[in-house]
């Protein structure tokens, strides 16, 4: 088997406000849309994302009213201090500040308009320890 791309589909409330979020902020492109459903992609090898609304018939019948929670969509990244300067400047609130784990992990969070928690992470040889 060879696989050639990968998606995470989230379910949402409000399938635009994600969209915008995701277009806006984090250099996604919609690739189709129609009522309840967005296909968003990047250039680079970052994962491509589906939105789909609750209660769509397209997802399980046991899943069709849950909501994409309890879940992180983690990107690694480069220059982690300037993405969040960046995110900042566009007026979009970091819910975890930018910290480094003991284990040599620099992260930060922010949250999207429906409650998905998107993760940056960038890792690091030797670990601040007054960062941490």
């Amino acid at each position: 088997m060879q696989i050639t791309a990968s998606t995470v589909s989230l379910t949402v409330d409000d399938v635009a406000a994600s969209q915008r979020f995701f277009t806006t902020h984090l250099g996604y492109v919609e690739q189709a849309a129609a009522e309840g459903f967005a296909s968003l992609s990047r250039d680079d090898a970052a994962m491509d994302i589906v939105l789909l609304a609750r209660g769509t018939e397209v997802l399980p019948a046991d899943q069709r009213d849950q909501h994409a929670s309890g879940l992180i969509l983690a990107f690694t990244t480069t220059d982690i201090a300037q993405e969040e300067k960046r995110l900042r400047t566009e007026n979009v609130e970091i819910t975890m500040p930018l910290r480094t784990e003991q284990w040599g992990e620099r992260l930060f969070q922010v949250t999207d308009p429906n409650g998905v928690i998107v993760q940056f992470v960038e890792w690091v040889t030797s670990p601040d320890p007054g960062n941490a």
